[in-house]
């Protein structure tokens, strides 16, 4: 899917004085029957699945670095991050492209569907589970009519060592 296809997920019902603004904007994705969404103002792109060139004493759920017009890319399987039952890549799973904290990263999804806008006061803080950090991906959940998307704080994606480990094999492969 490229930039031009990403426009055309944008919502008809846009009532925003500036066109131009990305806040209050998710793109919706989906893994198994769950919706999850993502700020649109990290999404550089979106593409379908790429060859994977897969790098030794990287966690489970880091599945490799692509080659995108000349740029490293490391591909997070967000199935295998939030411990889902691993599936086949097909012709609907996407990667999704976020710039985040000046890197490149990709996240395998099962689907994209549409982006949306999200008033503030349609967002709860998720909920907190004791001590355990099960949550710790989350921002924060939306109600959008009848359902409910968990919108993810993707910069808690990866944990210092994983970035840091990352960093090391992407200027590797550079």
């Amino acid at each position: 899917m490229n930039n031009l296809e990403m426009e055309n997920l944008s919502d008809e019902s846009d009532d925003y004085d500036d066109e131009d603004t990305l806040e209050g904007r998710y793109l919706i994705f989906s893994l198994a029957d769950r919706s999850y969404g993502i700020e649109i103002k990290f999404i550089t792109e979106i593409v379908g699945m790429q060859n994977i060139t897969e790098i030794p004493d990287m966690p489970t759920f880091i599945k490799g670095v692509i080659n995108l017009r000349g740029k490293v890319i490391a591909l997070i399987d967000v199935r295998d991050r939030f411990r889902m039952q691993s599936i086949g890549y097909n012709d609907k799973t996407c990667v999704i492209i976020l710039s985040v904290n000046q890197q490149l990263i990709g996240l395998i999804v099962d689907t994209v569907k549409e982006v949306i806008k999200i008033p503030a006061n349609h967002m709860e803080e998720a909920p907190k589970f004791g001590e355990h950090q099960g949550n710790q991906f989350i921002k924060s959940i939306a109600k959008v009519s009848d359902d409910v998307k968990v919108l993810l704080n993707i910069e808690k994606l990866l944990k210092d060592e994983d970035k840091l480990a990352l960093d090391t094999a992407i200027s590797n492969q550079s």
